[in-house]
């Protein structure tokens, strides 16, 4: 399966009109991003569990980051509640549910080599800074190693992003929202920018709080995952 499989090429997901598949696993939908490869895949994904759905016991041999939207995810590890960012390194093993219900944006066998730690991370205490003027644009770093950099950024209302060299680029919108070009992105839709193009961007009236992941796609070996022609 080739789904916005040509990593040179922009790529964009709204929410608003963006299907949900159903998954092998009872009660679990999935609105796939982008993906290469059948259900083991190099794959971007939002995933929502129905409550009391689970996944049966798999392992991540390429390894498996996510950011819990919505809900309570549950797994060997304990329970990551909504705004939990979470790393499990390649050869990890997991058996997930969702007690409640969840919703997850998930990348799966997108590791770097020689990332090989796990992590998890609240960011429900990040507001911003309080007090006098804020920034116009706050940040968060969640994990970094070479050229790759996961941050949680917000957004002041109308405030103007303007990225060049970013190394490819993926934005989530988690609140708020923001125009890209003629597009508007709302809560739970995603942007992807490949290196060769400028993220130019500006904060709805609202403002907006986005989980950013770049410098991802500017190695060759990133960019072999592109459709055959």
């Amino acid at each position: 399966m080739l789904i916005n499989a040509d990593f040179s090429r922009r790529a964009a997901n709204h929410a608003a009109s963006s299907e949900w598949v159903a998954s092998p696993s009872g009660g679990v939908e999935r609105r796939m991003l982008d993906r290469v490869g059948g259900e083991v895949a190099r794959a971007t994904t939002i995933v929502r569990f129905a409550p009391g759905s689970a996944f049966p016991a798999h392992s991540h041999d390429g390894g498996e980051e996510y950011f819990v939207l919505e809900g309570d995810f549950v797994d060997e590890e304990g329970s990551h509640k909504a705004g939990t960012y979470v790393r499990n390194p390649p050869g990890s093993r997991h058996a997930p549910l969702a007690p409640k219900g969840a919703t997850i944006f998930v990348k799966l066998s997108q590791f770097a080599a020689g990332d090989v730690d796990g992590l998890s991370t609240d960011t429900r205490n990040f507001s911003g800074e309080t007090g006098g003027k804020r920034p116009a644009i706050q940040s968060l770093q969640l994990h970094s190693l070479g050229k790759q950099n996961v941050r949680i950024e917000i957004w002041e209302p109308g405030v103007e992003i303007d990225n060049w060299g970013h190394g490819g680029i993926e934005v989530l919108v988690l609140e708020g929202g923001f125009t890209e070009g003629k597009e508007t992105f709302v809560t739970h839709s995603w942007l992807r920018l490949p290196p060769s193009e400028p993220f130019v961007a500006c904060a709805g009236t609202n403002g907006a709080r986005v989980l950013i992941k770049s410098g991802h796609l500017i190695d060759a070996a990133a960019l072999a995952f592109v459709t055959p022609t």
